[in-house]
């Protein structure tokens, strides 16, 4: 059972995993919602990594590949909710608009990988250096992070209530899955 502490001025000194639904659904939708642009994301960069090297760096999946595959992991979270085609127009546009976003992501992680390869592998190291790199991907995440957490709420937001209690259901088994074996 996972419990939470409050303020001692809070008039709950306790908030019972078990006992609220409503944070329950809110951490099922977030989970899921998260999943499904984490999907949207690695879907990309995973099919991206897997095309053939030219140049010696592998070829990132075409725009119009990358909005045929959000395109279908949307038309699946539809099929989940009920969603209506005005509906699933919306989420395509937020998906679509999320994954060209997050797209440059792939190639700087490549180059801040070969980046740290070179500063570990010099002759002296340097820890500034291995700072700065690291408090610059750190600044990349974070703001890839805020993109995805806006689109996340931007596709709750086109989900009715029954919708996204539906989804959080989904989610709710997914995690037992997950977390269970």
């Amino acid at each position: 059972m996972e419990t939470l502490e409050t303020s001692p001025q809070s008039s709950h000194s306790r908030c019972s995993h078990s006992g609220h639904r409503g944070a329950r659904f809110g951490r099922g939708l977030l989970i899921l919602l998260i999943a499904l642009a984490a999907g949207f994301a690695g879907g990309y960069a995973s099919r991206s990594f897997a095309h053939g090297a030219g140049n010696g760096m592998s070829e990132a999946m075409d725009p119009a590949q990358m909005d045929e595959h959000v395109q279908r992991m949307v038309k699946h979270l539809a099929v989940e909710v009920d969603a209506t085609p005005e509906q699933q127009e919306k989420l395509n546009v937020i998906a679509k608009n999320v994954a060209h976003d997050l797209a440059p992501l792939r190639g700087n992680m490549k180059r801040a990988r070969q980046q740290a390869l070179e500063l570990l592998s010099a002759d002296k190291i340097d820890h500034a250096a291995i700072e700065n790199l690291r408090a610059a991907q750190l600044a990349t995440m974070d703001s890839a992070s805020r993109q995805l957490s806006q689109a996340l709420a931007d596709a709750a937001d086109v989900l009715t209530v029954d919708q996204r209690k539906k989804l959080a259901e989904r989610v709710q088994h997914f995690g037992h899955h997950w977390h269970h074996g």
